[in-house]
């Protein structure tokens, strides 16, 4: 199986490895299609970093692309190469822009770096003026985020001197919400405008602000093409409404041990979390070291996150150890769960938000840490 270095050969039995996560191809299709509707009549691209959020460039990119969409966006130069090699064809930008010295190895993969300097500007110029090619690229204006990005006056310098742009073709101009998560934030609008005008100083190219939840709060913010990224994985976007999205990964964990405790007795480090009635106990075999968050335990007073066995919810009981979780069966049937079962940590019914909500966190984390021990399980479709 191709992938990220430390997943597990197909081969491999369940109980040699801590769990399984299933990717649901299908789904990561229907979530894509279902955003480029709402795009219309911008393009959808994909953002796949973070190798494709922690599910596999080489699984995700090829179905993506089966789907239609043709442009992808990575963080890191290898990430570019990764895509490149999966998708002959491909529209592919480099987020973090220009490293001094890597032009060649980006026209040699007919990458397109999104420039967010002066600097990168002025070294692909050049790169592109002694390889005689008008190459691509993007350029990045800063609207808010404040990390990359042209600043107001760095765009004025720009826009003074447009022979920066006579050695190479500017395909995009780009910026990044910071906010569009939380729909009615004073900056999401701030942005639109600063955008707006920004990217009247520069060249008319193509425009691109929306991320995932820009391209599903509303259509001011698309412009030419739209950037989801957490929205394909089915992850939540928006804030205060319901996910639109299906939900792409499926996690289970084996039931290791089954066992008896009384009324009092503490579960797990710290004793954290002391049993207020006899309890029997499912001991399964996953914990942090394979991406389900520590912060997902429960202590005494604060319960914690939730798994789901035959569609009913368990709690988990304690803190979540490096490999294993104690969750609660005692209101199970006696029969219905016994050593060797598979439990759904996380799924359709207890989602990867579910848990960033119990661990104080956002789905993003959740689905780029997961499955370091798991099977991975390709679902077609």
């Amino acid at each position: 199986m191709t992938g990220r270095k430390h997943d597990f050969p197909d081969d491999l039995q369940d109980f040699e490895v801590a769990g399984r996560l299933t990717i649901d191809l299908s789904a990561l299709k229907a979530n894509w299609k279902a955003l480029a509707g709402r795009a219309e009549p911008a393009e959808a691209a994909a953002v796949v970093k973070a190798d494709a959020y922690g599910l596999g460039i080489e699984r995700v990119v090829p179905a993506l692309a089966e789907a239609g969409c043709k442009t992808f966006f990575v963080a890191i130069l290898s990430e570019a190469r990764r895509v490149r090699m999966a998708v002959p064809d491909a529209t592919i930008y480099v987020l973090e822009g220009l490293a001094y010295g890597a032009a060649s190895v980006f026209r040699d993969y007919s990458v397109r770096p999104v420039l967010g300097s002066l600097e990168e500007i002025d070294h692909w110029a050049d790169h592109c003026r002694q390889w005689g090619k008008a190459l691509p690229a993007a350029v990045h204006v800063d609207t808010g985020m404040t990390r990359l990005g042209l600043t107001p006056a760095e765009a004025d310098a720009l826009a003074e001197d447009p022979s920066h742009f006579d050695h190479f073709r500017l395909a995009l101009v780009m910026s990044h919400l910071a906010c569009a998560d939380t729909p009615d934030h004073p900056l999401n609008r701030e942005q639109l405008r600063r955008f707006a005008d920004l990217r009247k100083r520069l060249p008319d190219a193509p425009a691109s602000l929306a991320n995932s939840a820009g391209t599903i709060i509303g259509g001011d913010f698309r412009f030419d093409l739209v950037r989801p990224g957490v929205a394909i994985y089915g992850g939540r976007a928006v804030g205060g409404i319901p996910n639109p999205m299906r939900p792409v990964v499926t996690v289970e964990a084996r039931v290791i041990r089954i066992r008896e405790a009384a009324a009092g007795t503490p579960v797990g480090y710290s004793a954290a979390e002391r049993l207020t009635r006899d309890s029997r106990l499912a001991i399964l075999s996953a914990g942090y070291a394979d991406g389900y968050l520590r912060a997902g335990g429960s202590v005494d007073g604060r319960p914690g996150a939730e798994v789901t066995i035959n569609g009913q919810a368990a709690p988990v009981v304690g803190r979540v150890s490096m490999d294993m979780i104690a969750v609660d069966i005692t209101d199970f049937d006696e029969n219905a769960v016994k050593t060797g079962d598979y439990v759904e940590l996380l799924g359709n019914r207890f989602t990867v938000d579910d848990l960033a909500d119990k661990a104080g966190t956002i789905g993003y984390e959740i689905l780029t840490n997961l499955g370091r021990r798991f099977r991975h399980i390709v679902k077609e479709g």
